[in-house]
């Protein structure tokens, strides 16, 4: 089976939000639990360098998983990705653009 990396990027005006985001996406990895133990693979998110090419986004984060599953459960269920989500409601322009693939 293969496993799932997903790549999500955010416009976040603000310099602060950006501080405040990047070390939560960090800790991801260990605050996330699925029936009581970890099951992200990795999770990071790091600040985008200034291009015309880059749209305005600011922050790109990566996280991946052992399954389709997971990652479902991360999108819907998971409380730690919620409690990102809930922080960057007020903060993020526009929509994130995520997208997700296969990774042998």
């Amino acid at each position: 089976m293969s496993k799932i990396y997903r790549v999500t990027l955010f416009k976040l005006p603000k310099e602060e939000d950006i501080n405040g985001v990047l070390p939560k996406y960090a800790a991801l990895k260990d605050e996330a639990k699925k029936d009581g133990k970890p099951y992200i693979l990795s999770a990071s998110a790091s600040r985008i360098h200034q291009d015309p090419r880059n749209q305005g986004f600011t922050v790109c984060a990566t996280t991946s998983f052992a399954s389709l599953d997971d990652m479902r459960y991360y999108d819907n269920e998971d409380e730690a990705h919620g409690a990102i989500k809930t922080y960057l409601k007020q903060r993020v322009e526009g929509p994130p653009l995520m997208v997700y693939m296969d990774k042998e």
